[in-house]
């Protein structure tokens, strides 16, 4: 018998044993479990938009406003235009029912190449340098107690970072139903952290301490307005609710899909949007706008303010909060990249899952390595300016496709179907940021479209092209079935977020591959 990676295939198994177990299809071959329910659907957005952002540095957006009543304006208006393009991708989601997010839509809309570069900026540079980054954060709070007179050694807070992401690869290799209870506490924590935070500006407000909240204070500028600034402070609020998009990466592993991934939106926006604005109220009344400029760590300043000898509750709650933005990235990003190489656009080993786990383990050990590999080079935040605006890109190109979508396939099965308004508003929005964000910052932009294209020849040479010498084809077979024998993974069976013809494709595509294993393939349980 030959070497090549393997297919777990249908079951001779009773039907209703197949259909009891969640990580099984129909047919009883291995498949992504179903056990993302809704509380876990609303901790998967929570949990990415809010990181560390609104605890160590909201004054983004109040350095560029000019005033505090402009900056609650701007939270606001962001938060508004974040709801409605979460409400695109809701439409989106249900109508395209498969993991991988803009990715997918992207490419089933617009093509393989489109779908390809959002894929290859994200596997390249958008999510091991956004989790470097958080899980940095993680390791300068936890050790900061440590080193009160100094700040602590790099090679330290990059060991700890590596530890972090080491453990939570482990917990989402070994159960999704792990990985999302680690989700829902630390969000719970990180909302408890901020419910803390508001109350105590609320208290303030009791006792009169609202000097910047007052019409004739609040929209006092402590610098000339400026259109330029304004609209930097619009584009700082957008990045700040980034991430609510990241549930539509699971969308394959939600529990009744078409119910829950619009309802957790329409929970998980406003709350947050909510939250985001009262901690700004919260952080004014104790502290002016100058002292909330001048400080590194904004709700470490208001704790030592207010909360006295309990003012250590603020360096933990940022902790336990980047370490809940790791495991949720983590997460959802293996997601992107597993239905990725389920699409033919990374290698076939990462489209696997654990034969018992039904975790996609190489698709997480992916994520992991290129992470650390982030984490030994000096250039991360560089790297995210460049890439920022190609994140943001890419989301526009989406919305614009819903709008594509419904005239070329009006008859399309729409379980959600929203006014063509809602998209128009988003894409205006969208276009006004992009255009001053090339204005001014055209060589930074210039830079990220140049990496994104540097995908272009990879696509031609890796995914178009057919016709590879057989020696190449057959060093990736030896290496996926190495892959496979290393991490005990399969070919999920196709689930119903997979089309019809995309689902012939891939099974014709495997089918060479698994030939030799036709008469020996056992059911997995999951």
């Amino acid at each position: 018998m030959t070497d090549g990676p393997r297919q777990r295939g249908s079951a001779s198994g009773s039907g209703g044993d197949a259909a009891a177990d969640s990580g099984k299809d129909s047919g009883g071959g291995v498949a992504l479990k179903k056990e993302i329910g809704l509380v876990s659907a609303c901790g998967i957005i929570v949990g990415n938009i809010i990181g560390s952002g609104i605890f160590v540095s909201p004054k983004g957006v109040m350095e560029n406003a000019s005033s505090v009543g402009l900056a609650l304006i701007v939270w606001i208006v962001t938060g508004i235009i974040t709801a409605i393009g979460a409400l695109c991708y809701a439409e989106l989601g249900v109508t395209i029912p498969k993991s991988g997010g803009d990715y997918s839509y992207v490419k089933d809309i617009f093509g393989g190449l489109a779908g390809f570069l959002r894929l290859w900026i994200a596997v390249l540079v958008i999510y091991p340098t956004n989790q470097a980054v958080i899980a940095l954060t993680f390791s300068n709070y936890v050790l900061q107690p440590l080193f009160p007179t100094c700040l602590p050694p790099e090679n330290g807070l990059r060991l700890l970072a590596a530890v972090c992401l080491l453990l939570l690869t482990w917990v989402n290799c070994s159960s999704v139903r792990w990985a999302t209870r680690v989700q829902d506490i630390f969000t719970a924590g990180k909302l408890l952290a901020l419910a803390l935070i508001i109350i105590m500006g609320i208290v303030q407000i009791c006792k009169g301490d609202y000097y910047w909240l007052e019409p004739a204070n609040a929209f006092e500028p402590f610098q000339e307005y400026d259109v330029g600034l304004i609209a930097l402070a619009f584009l700082q609020g957008s990045f700040a609710y980034g991430g609510w998009n990241f549930l539509n990466y699971v969308t394959e592993e939600l529990v009744d899909p078409y119910v829950n991934l619009p309802r957790a939106i329409f929970i998980s926006i406003p709350l947050v949007t909510f939250v985001y604005v009262f901690a700004n109220i919260a952080y004014v009344t104790a502290m002016s706008p100058q002292e909330l400029l001048a400080s590194n760590a904004v709700a470490v300043t208001f704790g030592e303010k207010l909360l006295g000898v309990m003012a250590w509750i603020m360096p933990i709650s940022v902790a336990l909060s980047t370490f809940g933005g790791v495991n949720g990235s983590l997460f959802t990003s293996s997601r992107l990249f597993f239905a990725g190489a389920r699409e033919g656009h990374l290698p076939s080993l990462l489209a696997m899952i654990h034969v018992k786990r039904c975790t996609p383990i190489p698709a997480l050990l992916f994520t992991c390595l290129s992470t650390l590999l982030m984490l030994c080079t000096s250039d991360m935040y560089t790297l995210i300016n460049y890439v920022g605006f190609i994140n943001y890109l890419f989301y526009g190109v989406t919305v614009a496709g819903q709008i594509v979508l419904r005239f070329k396939q009006p008859d399309m099965y729409r379980p959600i179907k929203i006014s063509l308004i809602w998209p128009v508003i988003y894409l205006l929005f969208w276009a006004f940021l992009l255009i001053f964000s090339l204005y001014s910052e055209p060589v930074v932009c210039g830079i990220g479209l140049a990496i994104m294209l540097t995908g272009v020849p990879v696509y031609f040479l890796g995914v178009y092209w057919d016709n590879k010498p057989q020696c190449f084809d057959a060093f990736v077979d030896k290496m996926t079935y190495v892959g496979q024998k290393f991490c005990v993974v399969v070919y999920p069976a196709m689930t119903s977020g997979v089309s019809g013809d995309e689902g012939e494709e891939m099974k014709e595509a495997m089918s060479p591959l698994s030939k030799e294993d036709g008469d020996t393939q056992k059911s997995a349980e999951c």
